[in-house]
């Protein structure tokens, strides 16, 4: 029996789907759900497996060179769909709705409607289609792989754009997650309105007393990728 590393992500999973589901298969995954700034990005695509890029891995397994050019090659030889959820709404829901939102945005700007996501994580967002949530999915299934790279790669060049127009936080470098630089900066110069008010640090940073509102109190995840 072939043993599968947990590193090299196949197509295992999409076989599986299709011995009980007819293709299209999408798979689904997001990038910022932890940082103290910026929107949160989720990506969904379906793979042609006999065209599929080389080296498609996980993208925190990857080198920013090579998720850059697999983003180039994913765009001619994959369907994708992209979901961005602004930091007013990632407030006003709380990250965690506002990442199953960002899913949802994601898989209904496919140009086809699967039949089911391959979704990444614990936590399935409601969909038209039938869902399976894959723990590591980034790193075993392809077409999650595919959708990791699609939503960082986009989800970094936000950053570094807002980091034009706020200078001074770092952003082009920490993509807005709450390093030494980035929190030294908030006490320095404040927050932007770019940054996320219902986490601890830029609510310490303004000076904001208690938890946050209702609707994100204890859901705050500040840990995500």
């Amino acid at each position: 029996m072939r043993l599968r590393s947990v590193t090299s992500p196949d197509f295992s999973l999409e076989h599986e789907a299709r011995a009980s589901f007819a293709a299209p298969i999408a798979g689904v995954d997001e990038a910022g759900r932890g940082p103290l700034a910026g929107p949160v990005v989720a990506a969904a695509v379906i793979l042609d497996e006999h065209h599929c890029p080389a080296g498609l891995n996980d993208s925190k397994a990857l080198s920013e060179a090579q998720r850059e050019r697999l983003f180039v090659e994913l765009q001619v030889s994959a369907i994708i769909g992209i979901g961005i959820v602004d930091v007013a709404q990632i407030d006003q829901l709380n990250i965690l709705q506002a990442t199953l939102l960002a899913m949802r945005e994601a898989v209904a700007a496919l140009d086809v409607s699967p039949t089911i996501a391959l979704v990444d994580g614990n936590r399935a967002p409601i969909l038209d289609c039938h869902v399976r949530t894959v723990i590591k999915g980034d790193s075993r299934s392809l077409s999650i792989a595919a959708a990791s790279v699609i939503a960082k790669v986009t989800r970094d060049r936000t950053m570094r754009e807002l980091a034009e127009r706020h200078p001074g936080y770092g952003w082009q470098r920490n993509m807005g997650y709450g390093t030494p630089e980035h929190k030294a900066a908030l006490a320095r110069l404040g927050a932007t309105p770019h940054h996320r008010r219902s986490f601890a640090p830029v609510r310490a940073a303004l000076g904001i007393a208690g938890d946050p509102s209702p609707t994100s109190r204890g859901k705050v995840n500040t840990k995500g990728r």
